[in-house]
């Protein structure tokens, strides 16, 4: 085992042990700045709240390449018996950003050291990631003013994926998140007299079920939707008809344009079905992640760096897009760029993302820094 990796273990479980949720990454901001500046890279601390960015310069070369990581963690309670578990009852690394921030300190402190490159890279540790708002925060706060980059990069461990294979895409390789609240406004009654009221419970059932063709009928096969009605209320009881039902949910899309057909759709159906039945409704629909959507360009060079990193059989250019989300599409809008994963699977059985028993797999930290240091050697010759 190399003292590089050594080194990144022992970050990745001081990490793993003092997890912070989103807008409260204080003493993890801190702890990323003080191992940057043992390294000689200059540090701005506090951008979009607590991000932090390294900066590292080499030579008279005019490109700038970003590197970025998350840094908060996941409102949920560890359920295992390890040394380094967390100490933060409520609050867990289930998602791998502990792993991912010491991969990046990794390529941090291997640049740092070989400075075998030609121009400048801002190492970003983003807040905020999981309710996604955290690039957005940094963008606003100046990000690309303050630091102007050319190209930006990112990764996220994927445990379904064999440990240490790299994979990626041309186009949207995560999804879109938007969250919905339809309000159906009838009018209540006795159970027993059905006819004197315009029942929103039967109303909401329409809707379900009419929103449920929205995917299969509009959309394109050839891409990914998906929307999920995940919670309904009402103001009803066992014998009084609801005058109002409320129904919430969730939808994903892995490009732009399927995204506004699912909202347009279901907002002229839950309108159109509420005044068919004589009732009326509140439609409200709210744009959490926008989809992660690789440049093909710029994905090709990231495939380079990862084929010389774990070499050609082991990189996988055309992955199966999951429709979980990620706020890192937020960057690739301003500035091109290319979002992978890393496979840190060992065993069919290992527990999946955002699971109270999820540990990151410290085999693949190196992998992961390589990978970073490669790109920057490559992109910045």
């Amino acid at each position: 085992m190399s003292t590089l990796h050594e080194q990144m273990v022992a970050w990745r479980h001081h990490l793993h042990q003092n997890p912070e949720l989103s807008q409260n990454e204080y003493m993890t901001a801190s702890f990323v700045a003080e191992i940057l500046r043992s390294m000689g890279i200059e540090v701005t601390e506090g951008v979009g709240g607590t991000g932090v960015i390294g900066t590292l310069k080499v030579g008279d070369g005019p490109r700038v390449i970003g590197l970025r990581a998350e840094m908060d963690a996941i409102p949920l309670t560890e359920q295992t018996d390890r040394p380094y578990g967390s100490k933060n009852p409520g609050a867990m690394h289930a998602c791998g950003h502990d792993g991912h921030m010491s991969m990046l300190l990794g390529a941090a402190k291997m640049l740092s050291e070989s400075r075998d490159f030609n121009g400048t890279v801002h190492f970003i540790f983003q807040p905020d990631e999981e309710t996604g708002h955290g690039a957005t925060n940094m963008l606003n706060d100046g990000l690309l003013e303050r630091f102007p980059m050319d190209e930006i990069y990112g990764v996220h461990n994927m445990p379904y994926i064999p440990a240490g294979k790299i994979a990626m895409k041309t186009g949207g390789i995560m999804a879109s998140e938007d969250n919905f609240v339809i309000t159906i406004k009838g009018l209540g009654g006795h159970a027993a007299q059905p006819h004197r009221a315009k029942d929103a419970m039967v109303i909401a059932a329409e809707i379900i079920l009419a929103i449920q063709t929205i995917v299969s009928r509009n959309i394109d096969p050839a891409c990914s939707s998906v929307i999920s009605l995940t919670e309904i209320s009402s103001d009803g009881v066992h014998n009084v008809i609801p005058g109002t039902v409320v129904i919430k949910g969730d939808t994903r899309s892995l490009d732009p344009e399927s995204q506004r057909i699912v909202e347009n759709r279901m907002r002229e159906l839950c309108n159109n079905i509420c005044r068919m039945n004589g009732a009326e409704c509140d439609f409200e629909f709210t744009y959490e992640f926008i989809p992660t959507v690789n440049d093909p360009t710029y994905m090709t060079y990231a495939a380079e760096a990862a084929t010389k990193v774990v070499g050609a059989e082991n990189v996988d250019t055309n992955v199966v897009a999951p429709l979980t989300s990620e706020d890192f599409g937020r960057f690739l809008k301003e500035i091109p760029g290319c979002f992978c994963f890393i496979g840190s699977g060992r065993t069919d059985d290992d527990p999946a993302l955002h699971n109270a028993k999820y540990d990151f797999n410290d085999d693949i930290l190196e992998t992961g820094a390589e990978f970073f240091a490669q790109l920057v050697r490559d992109r910045l010759k």
